[in-house]
């Protein structure tokens, strides 16, 4: 079911465009890596898809890979090229801001083992529209894909379970992100328990 901009909780689309301590639109890796696409891809909605494929598939979702390093912001995502769906999330807003497409941060509470977990997503402004993309990475069982029509994202929240669909978009990450991944060191050690529950 495609979101659109009656479910989501948002701001005029000049308020997804500036960067943050998180989304740092102007570090020069970042830049570079947007323009690459930019000249690659041409109008804002082939470079909106091509920035998504880069992010969800050159970049390791830390648990797929089983990779300990703890990334948040945008360009130490770049440069180590993995990070969780939060960190995913705060680079492809990264890029996308730096070339002038409003992007925001949003968020699902989805249900993980006996409890849940917060999971972090983008939406893009498109074409007059929000539409929510999940640059998590594609594995067994997941297949998210770029779409303007109907969200294909990598989880669609199943009420029963106590799954939330967030309806806000964020300017700046949550700050039980920000919190969470600022004092671990190792972020697998945050699987079992450690990650947020909710906003």
């Amino acid at each position: 079911m495609a979101t659109t901009d009656s479910v989501l909780e948002i701001a005029p689309p000049e308020n997804y465009l500036a960067g943050n301590e998180f989304i740092d639109v102007d570090d020069q890796s970042v830049r570079a890596l947007a323009l690459t696409l930019r000249q690659g891809a041409g109008g804002d909605v082939p470079f909106a898809k091509a920035a998504f494929e880069w992010v969800r598939d050159e970049v390791g979702h830390s648990y797929d890979v089983q990779d300990p390093r703890v990334t948040l912001t945008a360009s130490e995502v770049l440069a180590q090229r993995v990070g969780l769906c939060y960190a995913k999330s705060h680079l492809l807003a990264a890029l996308l801001r730096s070339e002038g497409v409003p992007t925001g941060l949003c968020y699902q509470r989805l249900a993980h083992g006996d409890g849940h977990v917060l999971h972090g997503l983008v939406a893009i402004y498109l074409n007059g529209a929000w539409r929510r993309q999940d640059p998590r990475g594609n594995k067994e069982g997941v297949d998210a894909q770029f779409s303007l029509d109907s969200e294909q994202l990598a989880w669609h929240v199943v009420p029963a379970l106590g799954e939330v669909d967030y309806p806000q978009i964020f300017a700046a990450p949550a700050p039980c992100v920000v919190e969470t991944l600022r004092g671990a060191t190792d972020v697998l050690s945050l699987y079992d328990a450690g990650l947020p529950t909710g906003l």
